[in-house]
């Protein structure tokens, strides 16, 4: 009774305060319940933990995470030392010196693959976690490294596949990030790549934004490539601009490869697709030849030139087009458009000249380019014998069309030329190289087939068709009047160079002058030694004498040019020719014999050798001259009005030599194909019309009856 009556009046506050010494009606005391004080608990931990993560929170735990995956990701080690993490609606990430080492193959490069003082990434992740895309408002690299190597065997360090080898295209891959800004401060960058023999570093640098303008990046790079020095400067829009297709992206570039300079200054449509480009080129050099590393397309030798025009992108092709300047004294312009979508690249080109100096195009038919050439002494071939080089033909496929106005070169009185080429599979079919000179045409055509040991199995043609012989001799002044020449020349062989397909050739020379002209006098009569009508022809009287016949007939077989028929005919003296052109040693041995054909004194006639290297031949007269002139001096000695007997030429007449040469060239002629109309007066128009369509004829008789036709001319004649 007195313990209920002293509850009853316990204080009511200590009720209200849940005093642990309340009792229950039955007199036992109350506790709060475990489940009521968990959650009160967890709180307070949880809380505490928050304090403690917010406090001793480090980033670097994710370290060995990112660089695991980005190790396996890669196939190379990934290192970083630190990690920065500034979270908000733009979060910033930062790792402090990430370094990226070589792949398997490559531990011996001296560099790693690529390091940075630190990279910085700004990320939104809003628009991501609602399906907008990754928007990174910046991504800023500090002093970046980076080597960048390919091997000859086709492996590199920068495909990022455990072979090394590049990868197989699988077709479109994920999206790229909507960039804000790239930001680069002193990158150094080295790109070494063996194939094209190239090692150089390159510098660079990228400039904000400025003034509602976009920033620049800016690249200097020096080093090698191709085996050359190389300095160049680029400035170009930023980085990120190169996605976006609304906006060209700008470029300027100059390039310093050892003597070659180019200057690139334009603009480029989205250029990760390539849709188009707007862009000035400038090319100068000492040498076409030294821009295949640079352009991929093969050029022979040629001298010092500069050239300008338009590089664009239209229509799947880079064209080159409406360009001017110079190689070496003539100048060069026209069109050039590039496939680089086939398997092999496919080039159109379209040139012209108004002025061509032929020693400018000497590389193009294996010769030393322009006019200073140095011959060392054991150089004893005549003809140009540069080798054709193969692999840089099967580089591409292309068709060449060359006109040039005029043709300017003191030595050889050509008027233009026309060019019509086409190289596939590394073969060369040269369609049309064709001359005027006067009212005649020089008109050859060719084709090269790939042979074995990177020689070439060539046949050639060249129809000589009513060029004036004034025109010809032109350089020397010694001829005038209105004869024509006419004939053929043909050649089977396989080699690698002009010099080496005649050394190797098979074929001849079949050249016929109808209509007469003048040879200056004193040419036949040195040749005869007739003393007396030479210092006539000398004092200018006679100054000319009339040529009324010249025949050359000489086949070549495997490299030697012998003689069928060698004559020339001008109404005093008859000049033949005996004797053989070996073009494997480049010697000859040949005697020319000039005789009079009325009677005539103070004259030595007789043969006159001319044997030896084709470069300095050795001249002495025959026995019959040395005869004469002993018969001569022995006279004077004894008696000397006796001394003139053995001068005396009785002549040998007029007769039918020349018809009868002519009727031989026609019927057997060395070249295989007969002179037939290719002298001789223009004809009418309808002959024009007959003779157009046997030209036509011709003109598809095959290399193989070409030489069937020279091979019965062979047996006809014993060989």
């Amino acid at each position: 009774m007195a313990g209920r009556t002293f509850a009853a009046h316990r204080p009511a506050s200590r009720a209200l305060h849940g005093d642990p010494c309340l009792t229950t009606q039955r007199g036992t005391p109350t506790h709060p319940s475990p489940a009521r004080r968990i959650p009160v608990i967890l709180a307070g931990v949880l809380a505490l933990a928050i304090v403690l993560l917010i406090v001793l929170w480090n980033w670097d735990w994710f370290v060995p995470l990112i660089e695991r995956r980005a190790s396996a990701a890669l196939h190379r080690p990934v290192t970083v030392a630190h990690l920065h993490v500034r979270p908000g609606w733009t979060t910033t990430i930062t790792l402090d010196d990430p370094h990226i080492g070589q792949p398997d193959g490559f531990t011996s490069e001296k560099e790693e693959f690529a390091s940075a003082r630190s990279l910085t990434v700004a990320v939104k992740p809003w628009p991501y976690l609602v399906g907008r895309g990754l928007v990174l408002p910046l991504v800023a690299l500090d002093a970046p490294r980076g080597d960048i190597v390919a091997l000859k065997d086709g492996r590199s360090n920068y495909s990022f596949t455990a072979d090394g080898k590049p990868a197989p295209d699988s077709g479109a891959g994920p999206g790229l990030p909507a960039i804000g800004e790239l930001r680069i401060t002193d990158g150094d960058i080295r790109v070494a790549l063996a194939r094209l023999r190239s090692d150089f570093r390159l510098a660079m640098h990228t400039t904000p934004p400025a003034d509602g303008k976009q920033g620049t990046i800016v690249a200097e790079a020096k080093g090698r490539y191709a085996a050359q020095p190389i300095i160049g400067h680029f400035v170009g829009g930023a980085l990120l601009t190169l996605a976006d297709v609304r906006n060209p992206y700008p470029v300027d570039l100059h390039v310093a490869n050892g003597p070659t300079s180019v200057t690139l200054r334009g603009t480029v449509d989205d250029p990760i697709h390539f849709a188009g480009a707007h862009l000035n080129l400038t090319l100068a050099g000492p040498d076409m030849s030294l821009l295949y590393p640079l352009t991929g397309i093969p050029i022979p030798q040629t001298p010092r030139y500069s050239v300008a025009g338009k590089l664009d992108y239209t229509e799947a092709r880079i064209r080159f087009t409406g360009f001017e300047g110079h190689l070496g004294s003539s100048d060069i312009g026209g069109d050039i458009s590039v496939d680089p979508h086939q398997k092999v690249p496919f080039v159109e080109a379209g040139l012209h000249s108004h002025l061509v100096d032929l020693a400018d195009l000497a590389g193009f038919v294996g010769g030393e380019p322009g006019h200073a050439k140095t011959e060392s002494a054991a150089d004893s071939n005549v003809l140009p014998d540069q080798r054709i080089n193969v692999p840089k033909l099967n580089a591409v496929n292309a068709h060449i069309a060359y006109h040039g106005d005029h043709i300017e070169n003191k030595r050889v009185p050509l008027d233009n030329i026309d060019v019509d080429a086409t190289v596939q599979d590394g073969a060369i079919d040269v369609h049309k190289l064709n001359f005027a000179v006067g009212s005649g045409t020089l008109a050859s055509a060719a084709t090269l087939n790939p042979a074995a040991n990177d020689d070439f199995s060539t046949r050639f043609r060249l129809d000589v068709s009513r060029v004036p012989v004034t025109r010809l001799m032109k350089g020397a002044g010694s001829l005038e009047g209105q004869g024509t020449i006419g004939g053929h020349v043909t050649l089977a062989a396989t080699g690698h160079s002009v010099a080496d397909l005649v050394a190797h050739g098979t074929g001849g020379i079949t050249l016929v002058l109808d209509q007469g002209g003048h040879l200056s006098a004193i040419l036949p009569d040195l040749l005869g030694l007739q003393l007396g009508n030479a210092i006539l022809s000398a004092l200018g009287l006679p100054d000319r004498t009339p040529l009324q016949c010249f025949i050359a007939d000489m086949p070549l077989k495997d490299g030697i040019l012998s003689t069928h028929s060698f004559l020339i005919q001008t109404g005093d003296t008859r000049t033949t020719g005996d004797g053989t052109v070996n073009f494997r040693d480049n010697t000859l041995d040949y005697a020319i014999t000039t005789r009079a054909v009325h009677f005539t004194v103070a004259s030595f006639p007789g043969a006159v050798h001319i044997t030896g290297p084709l470069r300095s031949p050795t001249i002495l007269p025959g026995a019959e001259i040395a005869g004469r002139l002993a018969a001569t001096g022995a006279l004077a000695a004894v008696f000397p009005p006796a001394a003139i007997i053995p001068t005396i030429q009785f002549g040998v007449g007029k007769g039918s030599v020349c018809e009868q040469a002519v009727e031989q060239a026609n019927a057997n002629p060395a070249a295989g194909i007969a002179p037939g109309a290719t002298t001789g007066p223009h004809p009418s128009a309808a002959a024009k019309a007959g003779r157009a369509r046997a030209t036509r004829r011709d003109a598809g008789k095959s290399a193989a009856q070409v030489r069937a036709a020279w091979e019965r001319k062979q047996q006809q004649n014993g060989h």
